[in-house]
């Protein structure tokens, strides 16, 4: 059985996934190069990939998908995207160059952050499984309401709308990001970690994860990394603690949130990860999209106007771009706009005079 291990960091952005990620990367799990820069969202650095952050917006490009997608059937467009043959070999051949080695030196272990990885399990399983790497997963928790303030702290407001509707439209997102995030990892080696347990008392959840993927980095590391870590987490990297009372969402959405985050708190513990948990996870999925679906046929009018409008601006664009590139033809003359027949009463003279005059010889 190959040594290889591909972690890959799942979940909603803002849960911890960052720090996860850089925990492993100071440990010995390597990170791609070259990784995502830093900065005032993420001072200490989000431990991505960049290759495969720009992959995961081209694929999500291509399907009209969005990040944090409030849609039950963003999954199935997503992965649609994912099929394409050529996709997958560019994925597979790019996750075996990484084992290989970026300076020449093979790797055994390496791990993928991206929150957009949770759109593509089946296509990092497949690509995994294709350089003979055992695929894991570890899902970053942490309340929908810290996860919404700290999007709206550091992202800001999603289009022109009032805060609360940004509010709601986050909200859904996380619901349905996690809720797929589960059903695709359902049956692979997988772990669910809360952010305050990390937090805390990093080791403890992240020598776990060491021994249930066996990762060597983890089982051995060096003192000095294990100091390492102790300087890289902060406790107070959890800014943001907001409750409900903060963030106002319809009653129902607030009721299907709370239930999908009592589920994922409950299977941090790996035994409580059972049927009964996976059936409540799809009894939550199914509540989730008869209310998106009744949420949508309530402003069904609304979304036919936006398409006619849409489409209007399309077309007018179109017709803005055609006549901004079409050459320019000179204007007609307001003589010649008069008909030959009339023209013909002038006597030639008089005619051959005009002309010269307009500077018009023939």
């Amino acid at each position: 059985m190959s040594n290889r291990r591909a972690v890959f960091v799942v979940g909603s952005g803002r849960s911890g996934t960052s720090a996860m990620s850089g925990t492993l990367r100071t440990l010995g799990v390597h990170v791609p190069q070259p990784e995502v820069v830093a900065n005032r969202t993420n001072p200490k650095g989000f431990g991505e990939p960049r290759w495969v952050v720009d992959l995961h917006d081209e694929l999500l490009g291509r399907s009209h998908v969005t990040v944090s997608d409030a849609r039950p059937r963003a999954g199935e467009d997503a992965a649609l995207a994912a099929q394409d043959p050529a996709v997958r070999e560019r994925v597979a051949q790019w996750l075996g160059a990484k084992f290989a080695g970026e300076d020449g030196e093979p790797v055994d272990e390496i791990v993928v952050k991206d929150p957009r990885t949770s759109w593509f399990v089946d296509l990092w399983a497949d690509s995994a499984h294709a350089c003979d790497a055992t695929a894991s997963y570890i899902t970053m928790l942490r309340p929908v309401t810290e996860v919404v303030g700290s999007k709206q702290k550091y992202y800001g407001k999603l289009g022109a709308h009032g805060s609360d509707r940004t509010l709601i439209t986050r909200t859904a997102g996380w619901i349905n990001m996690m809720l797929h995030t589960e059903a695709t990892t359902r049956g692979q080696q997988r772990r669910f970690v809360r952010y305050v347990d990390l937090l805390s008392d990093w080791s403890t959840p992240v020598f776990a994860l060491g021994d249930a993927f066996d990762l060597q980095a983890l089982r051995h590391a060096r003192p000095e990394a294990v100091e390492e870590v102790n300087r890289f987490i902060d406790p107070d990297l959890h800014r943001v603690t907001l409750t409900w009372d903060d963030v106002p969402v319809p009653s129902w959405l607030r009721e299907i949130a709370d239930e999908t985050w009592a589920v994922l708190d409950a299977v941090v513990d790996p035994e409580r990860d059972d049927a009964d948990a996976h059936r409540t996870f799809d009894q939550l999925r199914e509540a989730y999209a008869d209310r998106y679906a009744e949420a949508e046929a309530l402003v069904g009018a609304s979304i036919a106007a936006a398409r006619r409008d849409g489409a209007r601006k399309a077309r007018q664009a179109a017709r803005e771009k055609q006549q901004a590139t079409a050459p320019q033809q000179a204007k007609p003359y307001a003589a010649d706009r008069v008909p030959h027949a009339v023209r013909a009463m002038v006597p030639a003279g008089v005619r051959k005079s005009v002309r010269k005059v307009l500077r018009r010889e023939r």
